[in-house]
């Protein structure tokens, strides 16, 4: 475990498994089509590769990098899309992959953007859920794992463009973040 974790939350074995059964599902789902999957830089970007890996339908890959924080850490109540798509939504299924689902915001938005742009369906798929900081009506069609409300990094997330290659899920010290 990294120093600067309080302890691990999911192990490596934890999350393979239950990105597998998550990414399996969904690809029942989708069999006979060609979904477009859309990965949420940066911290999806993990999960993104492994759920990806575990489907066996055809897909086209695709990527924003959306935010709702200016410079500070609350957020703007403003969508701010730093990276668009490549690719039209329009009569597409779209599969949004996201690392984190907290207060909604971000992914109550792009859900609404991506449909007002066309796209035939939208499914949110995400790694982690913090239901208890949900502020926005929205929750993920697929979700690997409910989270109490603690700041966890690794497997792609981070703090400060750090701890994102951990290979596990871990609650970072107060210590660390409360500087």
């Amino acid at each position: 475990m990294h120093k600067d974790c309080e302890r691990i939350m999911l192990t490596e074995e934890q999350l393979r498994a239950r990105v597998k059964e998550v990414a399996l599902q969904v690809d029942e789902i989708y069999k006979d089509k060609r979904p477009l999957v859309v990965g949420i830089l940066k911290g999806s970007i993990i999960f993104y590769s492994d759920f990806i890996r575990f489907l066996t339908m055809p897909v086209e890959l695709d990527f924003m990098a959306v935010s709702s924080y200016g410079s500070g850490a609350v957020s703007s109540g403003k969508l701010n899309i730093k990276k668009d798509l490549d690719r039209d939504v329009a009569g597409r299924d779209v599969i949004i992959v996201e690392d984190i689902i907290d207060s909604g915001f971000t992914l109550a938005n792009l859900k609404a953007l991506l449909t007002e742009r066309g796209a035939a369906s939208v499914m949110i798929v995400t790694l982690l859920n913090k239901k208890d900081r949900r502020e926005y009506d929205i929750a993920p069609d697929y979700n690997c794992f409910d989270i109490e409300n603690e700041f966890v990094v690794g497997y792609g997330l981070d703090y400060n463009e750090q701890y994102r290659s951990l290979p596990y899920i871990g609650i970072l010290k107060r210590s660390v973040y409360e500087k």
